[in-house]
């Protein structure tokens, strides 16, 4: 029985966080990720190599709107931005004047955040959810860890939260090779009014345009 993100909202409030059982907290972030209409948040990406000794970082800003449209745009270490639309992607390297343009493909970390924020992916459905602790500096934070039920490109995905808003604070994703991606988000707003044309992506003459088959990795 689904109940209504305002009553899941209600009953968090009343539970002490030791009640919050895993599939309570993963039952409490869908809801509440269902209401979200629109999204506007500051980001870190992290990703871990087996190959390499640091990991590759950048810093920028998320635009979400639902049902399915993202914008993130890096300004560390290099300016790029990333769009996603309608199945398309945009991927765009001002300092290469490159414009790499895609059809999406559904097994990446960066879809699979999108079926997060979005809501449409049930998590108790998809995934099997276990308690799963790691290391955090947030005060309060409640963390599930999400085993997919159906064989894909990771292996598992641990969450961050906390009990004030159910909103994703932290997504890390573990492949099968070994390697992890991290994103930490932090100044979300919920439902800020994003115009359309902030994923329309104009870019300046001379901008050399790749038709790529495959997606780009970010």
């Amino acid at each position: 029985m689904r109940f209504p993100a305002i009553v899941l909202a209600l009953l968090s409030a009343a539970l002490p966080l030791a009640a919050v059982t895993p599939r309570d907290a993963a039952s409490r972030i869908e809801g509440r990720l269902q209401t979200v209409r629109s999204l506007r948040s500051e980001y870190e990406h992290l990703y871990f190599s087996m190959t390499a000794s640091e990991p590759l970082r950048e810093k920028g800003r998320l635009l979400f709107q639902k049902p399915d449209r993202m914008r993130w745009d890096s300004r560390e270490p290099e300016a790029q931005t990333f769009i996603y639309r309608d199945g398309l992607i945009l991927f765009y390297i001002p300092g290469e004047k490159q414009l790499i343009r895609s059809r999406a493909s559904s097994d990446r970390s960066e879809f699979e955040i999108l079926a997060l924020l979005s809501g449409r992916k049930s998590l108790t459905d998809a995934y099997v959810v276990d308690e799963s602790p790691f290391p955090t500096e947030a005060k309060g934070a409640v963390q599930v860890r999400l085993t997919p039920k159906v064989e894909g490109e990771f292996t598992y995905v641990l969450l961050e939260t906390d009990a004030a808003t159910w909103l994703i604070r932290k997504a890390i994703f573990f492949d099968w090779a070994g390697n992890k991606q991290e994103f930490r988000f932090s100044r979300i707003e919920v439902d800020p009014r994003l115009a359309p044309d902030l994923f329309e992506l104009k870019v300046p003459p001379g901008t050399e345009i790749i038709e790529d088959e495959a997606s780009p990795k970010r």
